[in-house]
């Protein structure tokens, strides 16, 4: 029977690759309710998009994968703790689902492997190195981690917990302070200046969303069966990590001018790992898949920055 898998957060950069994963892999995806997030009617419309989702799936098994959140590192405390309520609201309605079925449910959820390694020693960092956060970000990713863990202490629900990487490519909001190569591109674009705040021999795995999407799809469908354990955390990398400044020159040869960059300071400098080198060590056989490198994901980011900048222009001739 096909399982249904309902994403939180289609609409942005993760939760966007994970619907084109699931449909490419012939997956059934569960349209749910729209989230009121910036209300407080958000939390009631989790808990009526389980139960929604629960009923649609009939006998068969559901899926959730949180793909939610605006939070990034710098963010206020009141609004972070603010996705830890809503996180925890719908974790709180799966453990009141009757027991049958709690067992044929599995919820993926995203966290940053930046935010959990972010004052960590001893790179490159696994799923048994230490998590040390850095600032309210990390902490709060760490409060949605222990909520997730506890799910599966006081449910039959299995879970998979994705500590992922920079994540970079199609679909990522350029209002955000976050996402070096997005915001590369739309320099690039705009022939603005591009202001970096850390040094450039800091260390990065960039992984682009589809290849991260592709990853969580089988790791979900790994965890969702009766051989895995019932509880996973799992690294999300590409496996390859690069210096700012390599970066920066990989970019220039892809796109065939120097970028313009300002190096400046920014107190949250001091809440990020100068080497985050990562590698998973929990199913390590799904990472044996191709991925993306990284001139042709600098590419096709470019593409679709060069079309959402150009695209008001190219209305304007219209008319």
């Amino acid at each position: 029977m096909t399982d249904l898998h309902w994403v939180v957060g289609s609409g942005g950069l993760l939760g966007s690759a994970v619907v084109r994963s699931l449909r490419s892999a012939g997956e059934a995806v569960f349209a749910g309710p729209q989230v009121r997030w910036a209300t407080d009617n958000a939390a009631a419309d989790l808990r009526d998009g389980l139960h929604r989702l629960v009923e649609a799936a009939g006998v068969g098994g559901w899926r959730v994968y949180w793909c939610a959140g605006v939070g990034v590192t710098g963010s206020r405390a009141e609004s972070l703790r603010t996705e830890v309520d809503r996180f925890e609201a719908l974790t709180g309605a799966i453990a009141g689902l009757p027991r049958d079925v709690q067992t044929r449910g599995a919820i993926f959820v995203a966290s940053s492997a930046g935010a959990a390694y972010a004052g960590s020693h001893g790179a490159p960092f696994d799923e048994l190195s230490v998590p040390v956060p850095l600032g309210e970000y990390g902490h709060a990713k760490l409060a949605i981690e222990a909520a997730a863990g506890l799910l599966t202490v006081e449910s039959s629900t299995r879970c998979i917990v994705g500590r992922i990487a920079n994540l970079y490519g199609l679909g990522q909001s350029l209002a955000k302070p976050q996402g070096l190569i997005s915001h590369l591109c739309r320099s690039y674009v705009s022939r603005a200046p591009l202001s970096v705040y850390v040094p450039l021999d800091t260390l990065r795995d960039y992984i682009f969303v589809d290849d991260c999407a592709d990853l969580i799809v089988k790791a979900v469908r790994r965890v969702g069966s009766d051989e895995s354990p019932r509880h996973v955390t799992k690294i999300l990398a590409s496996g390859r990590s690069v210096s700012i400044g390599a970066l920066l020159g990989e970019f220039r040869r892809v796109v065939g001018r120097r970028p313009e960059i300002i190096m400046g300071s920014s107190p949250v400098s001091s809440l990020q790992s100068r080497d985050l080198r990562l590698r998973s060590v929990v199913l390590a056989d799904l990472d044996r898949q191709p991925m993306t490198n990284l001139a042709d994901g600098i590419a096709r980011t470019l593409e679709e920055v060069r079309a959402l900048t150009l695209a008001p222009s190219r209305r304007i001739r219209a008319d």
